[in-house]
């Protein structure tokens, strides 16, 4: 039996609790080049723990699900953050949960407006990088160095996550 969750619009005040939304909004921005860029600046910190850890950045291109989605499994990061950019722009759904006495808790599913990316701090549970309706590039940044910094769950019965009304898979 499937419990179904409704992705909500991405906001910085709806994602707060669960890591940073890496966009154009906010206000620590200010000219740059010579008035030619405007640096949108500090949108959110990356971490890297454990023996050789280092920041790194890479590229990665996803393949859109079909919705509703079958949410089996999450994940989380124990040694570093992980954020992930789009470079194109199409809205992306991402599922966070808190930690919970056995796992992860209950799912929480937002959609990205185009353009947005996020951040998730080290140990929080997520769902896997999900774009919505055709393939979509994203800038990754995250750690690397010794040790696994990967850890999954998989839900004993799976989650139901749903587009918000409206919204084009």
């Amino acid at each position: 039996m499937s419990r179904i969750i409704v992705a909500k619009p991405l906001t910085r005040e709806s994602f707060a609790e669960f890591g940073d939304v890496i966009d154009m909004g906010g206000g620590n921005h200010y000219p740059i080049n010579g008035g030619r860029t405007e640096r949108f600046h500090d949108l959110a910190t990356a971490e890297a723990t454990g023996s050789n850890a280092r920041v790194i950045v890479s590229l990665a291109r996803g393949t859109p699900y079909e919705f509703p989605l079958n949410l089996t499994m999450v994940e989380r990061h124990p040694f570093g953050s992980q954020a992930f950019i789009p470079l194109s722009p199409r809205p992306f759904v991402v599922v966070v949960c808190h930690d919970g006495p056995d796992g992860p808790g209950e799912p929480h599913a937002f959609l990205t407006a185009p353009g947005q990316g996020i951040n998730y701090p080290r140990n929080l549970w997520h769902g896997v990088l999900t774009p919505v309706g055709e393939p979509q590039d994203f800038i990754i940044v995250d750690r690397a160095g010794d040790g696994s910094n990967l850890e999954e769950f998989h839900f004993s019965h799976p989650y139901e996550v749903h587009l918000p009304e409206g919204a084009k898979a």
